[in-house]
Formats: structure tokens, C-alpha cells, sequence
């Protein structure tokens, strides 16, 4: 079909550019050079690939990317994570030409994942096997095997698309010859979220697709060499220059079909930048932006250095105890008790800036090191949160001493140091005492995949504060200002469920002021690693109410299991203190837990949700050493898909970024969320502290992750 300018409908059956794919293919049997590892290069839909195609290359593990391609009547934007090590997903919003109209613009959002199956040796390519927006609402939806083999600075990938990738109709679908059943394949696009099985890798027909991508040598300019370039060229398995829905089954049609199947372009990479431009199809001209990093091992920010370790105290002080709590006020801690008995001192403390136990451990031992008297060797350290202990840590002053002496490592002292459960005693359920803490900080609320917007954003700056009163009882509330932003603009929202989140925009039409929280609470441990909360108020930007929650959280296992129920009602839009008719129970059982392999943990979730539909959420995320989580959730609840709207169900994915990365001397974490669409089936109560969230630091895990600290 490249070449004669002519416009042709794809051909059933084998031919088209069949021979060329099969030349392909061949080369993967010639001799091959020695593997090696090939940096992998954006595809323009986002993930690792070719330029349309897909081929079987992977980000090193937990590379973050996104970007965004651009060409004639199309933009796209995608977030591209490598999961894991075998495990690529891509989510992506596309706006687009109204292929069914003909005129306007749409938006459409989709999910991929790539797998692979094998990987490359000395004789065997790499073999992957891939869904092409396989939750989205089908557009480009599509299922692929491919297999990329290595020589010397030739990459070469051949591999068979089924669905969008298939409508070239190259040959007979090979999976028909296990069952005829493969043959049928749903061709309709719906509203998205669909998982259908019945649909992967069916169709009566299937096409080839490959291509090879070669890294150029450094290249001379004015300014110095340019390393880094490679330059693609592709043998496409989509038939199709737009996207209508479900893709043309009629051949006749030729609207919309590519002119040429042969797609180049040429693409720089460094370390963290990929910059690509290439000629699609015949006819379009694309160019493809995105930025990667590692959360493993984000851009170093100088962090401050440690106050230096003073000596110990040549004489006894008059009160060593008031002289330790003057110096933990000093650092930033609000000393809740000191004791000193004989060779042990014991030490709770609440606030401070210090986001694990080992660097809220260190910071402590540095403050009153040099005011212990001589004979101590034991600081038993209690670690406190919201009013309530969330980790008991006992450390041996000599081995603390020579480790931050650099006379040990905070291997070693990790290993001497002994973490007990919170609650225990008499000495963890102590009274906390008044206290008061405050802060501004920005607020970014967005909206992705709206149909008449891709982009729906608020900004504003809110003010809040918290009064501990003692016992675990506490005051806190916030307000906040927005600033700019266009999320007032979104259109009503047509749900047939209650508006409990899908009228975003009229809360934000409703004032430039609002109350985002104003309540009442406890928070207090009625056992050994049992938590407890109750909170009544203003709970959230949408609802107010009551809600309670109890959480068991071991210390030393690898999960916690928790039970909340909530009394709510609606707040009106205008974010004062009134209230609309709607009310609703709501409440989860939660089982967290933390999973053997790379990080990952996993949040188990089922019960009542704001809608007052039921059902259960699945939560799987990876934790980094930096602190960086990115994570996704999917929500099924008893809501139909067609009643539920646009999207079928709640899915999302999130990254969420301590502050202290970027030389913050702060707890708090930035989070983004990442939803296709914002539907009022399976939603939650966003409370402020929920007990996991406040607890989950002072864990066995966690101490163990963040064990460098100790030094920090």
C-alpha cells in the first residue's frame, strides 16, 4: 500500500506487505551477535516501541515517563510505569478528531500493559505479549506478540496484532485453528472499563507488523557531539489513519484508512529526555516529548547535614531531664515525658519534621545526647502521631555514638536497636498533653479525561491548623482560597446515582472560600497495637458528619486489618457549614498488607460506599527506598456499567512524593491521582487521618526500608 499514493482497502487474507514482515521474521533466525542490554525508546502511545508499534523492549524497573505526541488533529498524553521488572503499563488520554462526526474534538482515555515472556539471550529474542487499551472504551483497542532481537546496533522486532492492530487482515487468525470461537470479536466501542475476555486476540483475521530501530553513531555539530539518536522504521499492523468507533468492518469504506503502511522517524535519548519526530501513514507528521526517572533513586537535592554529635557530659548536670526537653524543643519535637532512671532514660516525643522512626530516632538521640548523664546506655523512644504512639524504639547510646562518629554504620546499629510494640503499657498510653501545630500550603485538585476538556484544574492555598488537647482529643480545621483554574467550567453532571463526587464543579463554582475541615477528634490506643479514631464535623470538602475507625496493626507482621463506619451528610455547594438532603451510612473493612516481592503492598477493601452501592476496591502499589509510591486501584461495586456512566467502574492510578526529596524539613507527601473519569460509583470518605496513613511508619517493614535515617 506505501508507495503508489493510491488509496487501497485492506486485503483479506495473506499479501499487502505480508513479504516484507516474513523478511522480518527470518532475521530473527540468522546468527546472531552477542545480546546486550538496549536502553528501550518511546513508542508515540507511550510505551516502549517502535512508533506505532510495540516491540519488546522494557524502562529499566520502576522508570516513571510521561509525555506527550502530537500530530495532525490528535494530541496525546500518557504515564507510562514500569511496574516491574517484566511488567510495562500505560495510561493515556487522547484528544482527538470526532472520527464519527467528522468535526470537533473528543477525548478518550485507555490502559495498556505489556509482559514479557521472554528474555534475550545469546540465541533467543526477547518475547512480549501486550493489551492495547484494554479498559478503555476500545478504540484503539488491540492485543499483540512480538519478539525483538539484538545485532550489534540493529534492533530488529517482527510480532502479530490482533483487533486495531490486526486490520490489515495479513493472514488468518492462528488462534482459530485451536477453536472456531476465536473467530468472533466484539467491534463496538462503548464507555469504557469493559473487561472482556471474549474479545482478546479474536477476530477472523490477524496481521504482521515489525520493524527495525538502529542506533546511530555520535553525530558532529557546531556545539559538540550528540549521542543518543536512533532512527525507526516500521512495518505497521494498523490499517487505520483515524479513530472511529469500533474500527470500519466494511472494507469498502476507505475514509479514514492509512495511505502507506511503512511509517520512519528518528528519536534522541539521554538519561532522563526523549525527543522524537516522524513521518506516519503516509501523510502525518509527528513529534513525541517525555521526561523519565527513577523513584528508586530520584535527582539528588542537598539535604541539610545532621547537627555533630557533642561529647558526653564531663560533669552531672543540676536536671538533666529539663535540659534534654529544652534541647528536643530545640529540634523541632515536642517533649510529651522525659525519665531518666538509672542506665535507661525514656523518652516520648510528638511532632517534628522527620517523615520515618530511624530519622526521628537520630534527631532525638543528637538533641540529648549531650545531657544524659554518663551512666545511661538505653534511650527507650517513644514515637508519637496525632496524640497516640505509633512505635516503641529502644537503642543502645554506645552503638548510636559510634555510628554517627563514623565509627559503625546504620546496618549495625539497626541490627542492636529493638522495636516493641506500641500501646503496651502504662508509658505508651500517657497522657500526650496540649499542643498546637499550623501550616499554608498549596492545593492542586485536577480532573483528567473530561469530554469537553482534557484538563480540569483548581488551584488554592489553604491555611490549617490542629489543637491537641490531651488524652488523644483534638480540635483541627482548614480553609482554603482558590486561585486560578478552570474546574468551575465542567458541565453538569448527568449521573443517575447521587452526586456524590461528580458535581466537582459546582463545589467549585460555589465560592472562592470555602471550609475543606472543621472537626472534633480522638485518636487513642485501647491495646497493644490496637488504634482508635472518632472524628465529627466538617470531615471533608463534600460531607459532613461522624465518623469512627479501629484499626490492628502488629508491629512486627506484614499486615493490619481495619473496620470504619461513617454517619454522613452532603454539604452544600457553597463550602460553608450548610448541608444539602442527601445522607448516606458508609463504612470498609480494610486488610493491608505488605507483599514478598519488590516493595509492593496490597489494600483489600469491601463494604458501603458513598453512593450507597457495595462492593470492594483492590489497591496494588509499590514502595521505593526514596519514599515514592505509585500505585493503582480498581472499584467494583453492586452499580451497573450502564448506570454507573462513562468509565463502567472506578479505577485510578496515584504517585504520591515525600517533600523531603526536594529539601523540605517536612512530613508531609504530595499525592497525584490519576482517574479516567470522575464518576460517583464507588467512592469513599476522605477523612483526614485515617489510622493506616499515621501508623504505618512505625511497622517493623518500615523501620527496616528506612533504616539509613538513623544518619540522616
Amino acid at each position: 500500500m506505501s508507495g503508489s499514493g493510491e488509496l487501497q482497502a485492506p486485503r483479506r487474507g495473506r499479501g499487502g506487505g505480508a513479504p516484507v514482515a516474513l523478511t522480518l521474521i527470518a532475521l530473527l533466525a540468522a546468527t546472531p551477535a552477542l545480546p546486550q542490554e538496549v536502553p528501550g525508546t518511546g513508542s508515540d502511545l507511550g510505551g516502549v516501541g517502535l512508533l506505532e508499534m510495540r516491540n519488546a523492549r522494557f524502562r529499566p524497573d520502576g522508570t516513571l515517563e510521561a509525555g506527550t505526541s502530537l500530530r495532525h488533529q490528535r494530541r496525546l498524553w500518557f504515564v507510562n510505569f514500569q511496574a516491574l521488572p517484566w511488567l510495562e503499563t500505560t495510561f493515556r488520554i487522547a484528544e482527538r478528531l470526532d472520527g464519527t462526526t467528522g468535526r470537533g474534538m473528543t477525548s478518550d482515555r485507555s490502559f495498556d500493559v505489556k509482559i514479557r515472556l521472554i528474555e534475550e539471550d545469546d540465541v533467543w529474542p526477547a518475547v512480549a505479549i501486550g493489551l492495547q487499551d484494554f479498559i478503555g472504551t476500545g478504540i484503539y483497542g488491540g492485543e499483540y506478540i512480538v519478539a525483538s532481537k539484538r545485532f550489534g546496533p540493529l534492533d530488529v522486532t517482527a510480532g502479530v496484532g490482533w483487533g486495531r492492530l490486526g486490520t490489515y487482515n495479513d493472514m488468518q487468525n492462528p488462534l482459530t485453528l485451536i477453536s472456531p470461537r476465536f473467530e468472533q470479536r466484539d467491534r463496538d466501542v462503548g464507555e469504557g472499563g469493559l473487561l472482556g475476555p471474549g474479545t482478546y486476540f479474536r477476530g477472523e483475521t490477524a496481521s504482521l507488523f515489525g520493524g527495525l530501530e538502529y542506533s546511530l553513531p555520535p553525530l558532529w555539530t557546531p556545539l559538540g557531539s550528540v549521542e543518543g539518536i536512533r532512527a525507526k522504521v516500521e512495518f505497521s499492523g494498523d490499517a487505520l489513519r483515524d479513530e472511529r468507533g469500533g474500527y470500519p468492518a466494511n472494507t469498502t469504506d476507505l475514509r479514514g484508512y492509512a495511505r502507506s503502511r511503512v511509517n520512519y522517524g528518528l528519536q534522541w535519548s539521554n538519561g532522563w529526555l526523549d525527543i522524537g519526530a516522524g513521518w506516519l501513514y503516509g501523510t502525518d507528521f509527528v513529534v513525541r516529548l517525555s521526561a523519565r526517572f527513577d523513584p528508586a533513586n530520584p535527582p539528588e537535592v542537598e539535604q541539610p547535614s545532621p547537627p555533630a554529635l557533642s561529647a558526653r557530659p564531663l560533669a552531672p548536670l543540676p536536671d538533666p531531664e529539663q535540659a534534654a526537653r529544652d534541647a528536643l524543643r530545640a529540634a523541632g519535637f515536642r517533649p510529651v515525658a522525659v525519665g531518666i532512671a538509672g542506665a535507661e532514660a525514656r523518652i516520648a516525643v510528638a511532632g517534628g519534621s522527620q517523615r520515618t522512626l530511624a530519622q526521628a530516632a537520630g534527631r532525638v538521640m543528637r538533641a540529648v545526647q549531650p545531657f544524659l548523664p554518663a551512666e545511661v546506655q538505653l534511650v527507650v523512644l517513644s514515637w508519637r502521631h496525632a496524640g497516640v504512639e505509633i512505635a516503641r524504639l529502644a537503642i543502645p547510646r554506645a552503638a548510636f555514638e559510634a555510628a554517627a562518629r563514623g565509627h559503625g554504620s546504620a546496618e549495625e546499629l539497626f541490627y542492636v536497636t529493638q522495636l516493641d510494640p506500641a500501646g503496651a503499657d502504662e508509658f505508651g498510653r500517657m497522657d500526650g498533653g496540649p499542643g498546637f501545630t499550623w501550616g499554608v500550603e498549596p492545593r492542586l485538585q485536577t480532573i483528567l479525561g473530561d469530554p469537553s476538556r482534557t484538563l480540569r484544574w483548581q488551584a488554592a492555598a489553604v491555611a490549617g491548623g490542629r489543637v491537641e488537647l490531651g488524652h488523644g482529643f483534638a480540635l483541627a480545621g482548614s480553609v482554603s482560597l482558590a486561585i486560578m483554574g478552570n474546574l468551575d467550567g465542567a458541565p453538569p453532571s448527568d449521573s443517575l446515582l447521587p452526586h456524590v463526587r461528580s458535581d466537582y464543579a459546582r463545589y467549585a463554582q460555589g465560592g472562592s472560600t470555602a471550609i475543606p475541615a472543621l472537626y472534633a477528634e480522638r485518636i487513642w490506643a485501647p491495646a497493644r497495637d490496637i488504634f482508635a479514631r472518632v472524628t465529627a464535623g466538617v470531615l471533608e470538602p463534600m460531607f459532613t458528619g461522624v465518623s469512627a475507625e479501629l484499626l490492628w496493626r502488629p508491629y512486627d507482621k506484614p499486615y493490619a486489618l481495619g473496620v470504619d463506619i461513617a454517619q454522613v451528610v452532603q454539604r452544600d455547594f457553597d463550602g460553608g457549614l450548610g448541608t444539602l438532603g442527601y445522607n448516606v451510612t458508609t463504612g470498609h473493612v480494610s486488610l493491608y498488607a505488605d507483599l514478598p516481592w519488590y516493595g509492593m503492598y496490597a489494600v483489600l477493601r469491601g463494604g458501603r460506599y458513598l453512593a450507597g452501592d457495595w462492593g470492594g476496591t483492590v489497591e496494588i502499589g509499590r514502595r521505593f527506598d526514596s519514599g515514592i509510591e505509585v500505585g493503582g486501584f480498581a472499584t467494583f461495586t453492586d452499580v451497573p456499567f450502564s448506570t454507573f456512566g462513562e468509565g463502567s467502574f472506578d479505577r485510578g492510578i496515584y504517585v504520591r512524593v515525600p517533600l523531603e526529596l526536594f529539601g523540605i524539613a517536612t512530613r508531609n507527601v504530595a499525592s497525584a491521582i490519576i482517574r479516567g473519569v470522575q464518576r460517583d460509583g464507588g467512592q469513599r470518605l476522605a477523612v483526614d487521618n485515617p489510622l493506616w496513613e499515621i501508623t504505618r511508619e512505625g511497622r517493623a517493614a518500615a523501620f527496616e526500608e528506612g533504616f539509613r535515617g538513623f544518619l540522616r
